[in-house]
């Protein structure tokens, strides 16, 4: 085992990356895998290195949650820690087999500590960060924000804000195609991968729009569908970053 090396297990690519870029800049070493099977495989291989915790998302398409947690502990013995996260909140009852539940979107310090079974500190006592100029908290999250802007140069964020935008707007484009074939597992899983990978950056409007089109689910034949006002969001959020990042 080493004492440094994690997984990352999510269906989503960018909630992926962002993870692993978390966890790289707290000094981890990141293999990431899209879906519990794969990490399953890896940990079963021959020559596998066991990791000393692995950051596991609740809602993927196949094994996943409590009974994934059960595989990959019978895999990997008691030594290594498993971590659920998830954009929405989980029941302790439906995370059992989990030491420790991190809410995306999380810090590099959160991800920290849930790795080396560090408990949160009360609120209170650390200095609060100044407000960014510009930016408006109904659509982005400033700690998230300041998080990435804080770990890489000013054009790596813009580089990391525009992949996720542009990855959103083509799965936007699936949710639509989704809807207008009737297809509701297209539906759904498409709008949970846009929460999911809008959450991990802070693109709280973004991310709460999609959350609606999962929870909501494939809307009826006469229902209008607000994918304009995504498609609006997300062009503001752009700006919006354009002006803050040019201020930094």
């Amino acid at each position: 085992m080493s004492a440094r090396r994690i997984f990352v297990i999510d269906d989503d690519l960018m909630s992926r990356e962002v993870i692993a870029m978390l966890a790289e800049e707290a000094g981890f070493e990141v293999a990431a895998y899209e879906s519990g099977e794969a990490a399953l495989a890896a940990l079963r291989a021959p020559t596998a290195m066991l990791p000393v915790a692995m950051v596991i998302d609740m809602q993927m398409p196949g094994l996943s949650g409590d009974a994934l947690a059960a595989e990959l502990r019978a895999a990997c013995g008691s030594a290594t820690r498993l971590i659920a996260m998830s954009g929405t909140a989980v029941a302790p009852e439906r995370r059992s087999g989990f030491a420790d539940f991190l809410l995306k979107p999380f810090t590099e310090e959160d991800l920290k500590n849930a790795i080396e079974g560090i408990s949160p500190q009360e609120p209170g006592g650390a200095p609060i960060e100044p407000a960014v100029a510009g930016l408006d908290p109904s659509m982005l999250n400033e700690a998230t924000f300041l998080a990435i802007h804080n770990s890489m140069p000013k054009e790596q964020v813009w580089a990391l804000y525009s992949m996720c935008l542009d990855d959103a707007d083509a799965r936007l484009a699936i949710v639509r195609k989704a809807s207008e074939d009737r297809d509701a597992e297209g539906f759904h899983r498409a709008a949970h991968s846009i929460k999911g990978g809008c959450g991990m950056v802070g693109a709280v409007e973004l991310a709460g729009l999609a959350a609606a089109f999962e929870e909501n689910g494939m809307p009826m034949v006469h229902t209008v569908v607000p994918f304009a006002d995504f498609l609006e969001a997300s062009a503001r959020l752009r700006g919006m970053l354009g002006r803050v990042l040019n201020d930094l």
